[in-house]
């Protein structure tokens, strides 16, 4: 099979890209990316060489590129993104111009093309704030809830989510959305808190703790996330929408805590600093329907995979180096 990854340079696509040549060797793998400051082709350095990868520098917003290079494809899977939420409410014109203009530049090629499935990795940010307290807890988001975007950056992904369902409905383009919630692993982009707090607490800098430090994630290991897609692709259902998360929440000051504790750092390093605007409170997602209808479910545990991250930064020092050089 020929998949298009687009966004492969990026944290999740790369992963994934990592993740499907080892598990489908036979499968080809074109992976088209813009390199904006998020993109990083050191994180493919052990699959460049790979005969059934193939590397194309571009623009999702170009249709001639992106209709040449999914002709033939089997499938699309769309991680190309403008992701950071501070970076949306600094300049949200070039959020709008890639996940949603470029989104659907995207699938006129595809429609074009008659390319067998395009997927759209989405967000549980396009589901709004849950609350955080008591009884409250108990509420998830399900593929049925409400669109109640906060942020520039969620709204974008839920006019794509929007988009993507009208291209499903009126030009039966078979299509399939799905919407994971926050991601952490190797080689990700240090701006996001994980490998912030990591790297900073590596050099003994403060970690910036948003407000109260109380906000609550669900967080999934990227290698689950990767293999969640992979049962979509070969056994998801057209037209559908699958949330993808873990059961395991935790507030922001835990995560700064057990980083610290993990690296033997000092809580004085700590710093709390002035809530974003429109922060949300909590996500918490029902991944019922995954689990059903494709079989899959996570196998690793926040834990376990937290301290394998903190010790790949260590080990990696060189690639974060790298990118924060540029």
């Amino acid at each position: 099979m020929k998949i298009v990854v687009t966004g492969g340079a990026g944290f999740i696509g790369s992963n994934f890209i990592r993740y499907i040549l080892s598990v489908y060797p036979d499968y080809r793998v074109i992976n088209i990316d813009a390199l904006t400051y998020a993109g990083n082709l050191l994180s493919l350095e052990d699959v460049s060489q790979n005969p059934n990868y193939t590397f194309v520098h571009g623009d999702i917003a170009n249709f001639e590129l992106v209709r040449e290079i999914t002709a033939g494809a089997g499938a699309v899977i769309n991680f190309a993104a403008e992701t950071h939420v501070d970076r949306s409410i600094e300049d949200p014109f070039i959020f709008v111009r890639t996940n949603v203009l470029g989104m659907q530049m995207l699938l006129e090629a595809v429609k074009n093309n008659g390319v067998d499935l395009f997927i759209q990795i989405s967000t549980d940010e396009v589901y709004g704030s849950l609350g955080d307290s008591g009884v409250e807890l108990t509420e998830m988001f399900n593929e049925e809830s409400m669109l109640k975007p906060n942020s520039p950056y969620a709204a974008s992904k839920a006019a794509a989510d929007h988009i993507v369902r009208a291209y499903s409905v009126t030009y039966k383009l078979p299509t399939i959305i799905t919407r994971c919630t926050n991601n952490y692993g190797p080689y990700q982009y240090p701006e996001k808190l994980i490998p912030l707090f990591i790297m900073n607490a590596l050099m003994d800098k403060t970690l910036p703790l948003y407000g109260d430090g109380m906000n609550i994630r669900e967080w999934i290991h990227v290698e689950d996330h990767c293999r969640a897609i992979d049962a979509i692709l070969h056994h998801g259902r057209i037209g559908e929408i699958y949330n993808i998360g873990s059961g395991e929440e935790m507030r922001n000051i835990n995560i700064a805590e057990l980083i610290l504790d993990t690296l033997g750092k000092p809580k004085s390093l700590i710093n709390y600093v002035t809530d974003r605007p429109g922060h949300d409170r909590r996500y918490a997602l029902d991944s019922t329907k995954i689990k059903e209808e494709v079989g899959w479910k996570p196998i690793h545990t926040f834990k376990e995979g937290i301290r394998q991250t903190i010790k790949w930064y260590i080990e990696n020092k060189e690639w974060y180096e790298r990118i924060l050089a540029k």
